[in-house]
């Protein structure tokens, strides 16, 4: 009988650990796919994703410009109220000094003065060479006795490098102008209009008060105290 030939090995056949690994790789790869495919977000799904991110920025942008808005109101109503206790402040100080005032002129402890001027002031207005003036009238010498006259205004004024003096006329602007009717018993602001003329310089102001019966009284006031309220 004729002899058998030796079988031959397949190519790879004598490793079968190699075999086992490349078969493990294979299933590795293919699972890692699957579970890429499983939760890997669709195309679908990235568009919504893309809307939502873009509806949470629009809402946190309306949020921030809210709360700027909210921030900017309440500055304002803090800007307010400090205004209004400023102006309360103010309206406080001037009630307190007019008390003073009352009690200096009606008070029993009061001074007693005769008829004079307490108060010179003097504002601007729309025409430069026009000023509104008020004069606030005081006595308590006669107490309850009524005090009437007239009252005029003078102006000492520098002109070209000499001193000379306007008189009631001229600042009214007309021959024999009567002055402004005063009556009171303790106390009355008087209040009127004066016309400058150009080129001028004021210095000092001069109130003179003619009373129907008894002396005229002279009193004057410097161009810059009776216009610093005013802004003169």
């Amino acid at each position: 009988m004729p002899t058998p030939e030796p079988l031959q090995r397949l190519p790879g056949a004598g490793h079968p650990r190699a075999a086992l690994a490349a078969l493990v790789a294979v299933a590795l790869l293919l699972g890692l796919w699957g579970t890429w495919r499983a939760f890997a977000p669709s195309p679908a799904n990235a568009g919504e994703q893309l809307r939502q991110q873009a509806r949470r920025i629009e809402a946190l942008e309306q949020r921030n410009a809210t709360l700027a808005r909210s921030d900017q109101i309440t500055r304002q109503a803090n800007a307010d109220l400090q205004a209004t206790l400023a102006e309360r402040d103010e309206e406080i100080a001037g009630l307190r000094a007019d008390v003073a005032f009352y009690e200096r002129f009606v008070g029993a402890t009061g001074q007693r003065r005769g008829l004079s001027v307490h108060e010179l002031k003097l504002a601007p207005q729309r025409d430069p060479q026009l000023w509104h003036f008020v004069a606030t009238l005081t006595q308590n010498l006669n107490r309850g006795a009524v005090s009437s006259g007239r009252l005029q205004l003078a102006l000492e004024v520098t002109d070209g490098g000499s001193m000379r003096r306007l008189d009631w006329n001229v600042l009214r602007q007309q021959a024999g102008a009567p002055g402004i009717e005063y009556s009171f018993r303790y106390f009355q602001q008087v209040e009127g209009d004066i016309v400058l003329p150009r080129g001028i310089r004021p210095v000092r102001v001069v109130v003179r008060l003619l009373p129907a019966s008894g002396a005229a009284v002279e009193q004057s006031f410097t161009w810059s105290a009776a216009t610093t309220s005013a802004g003169g």
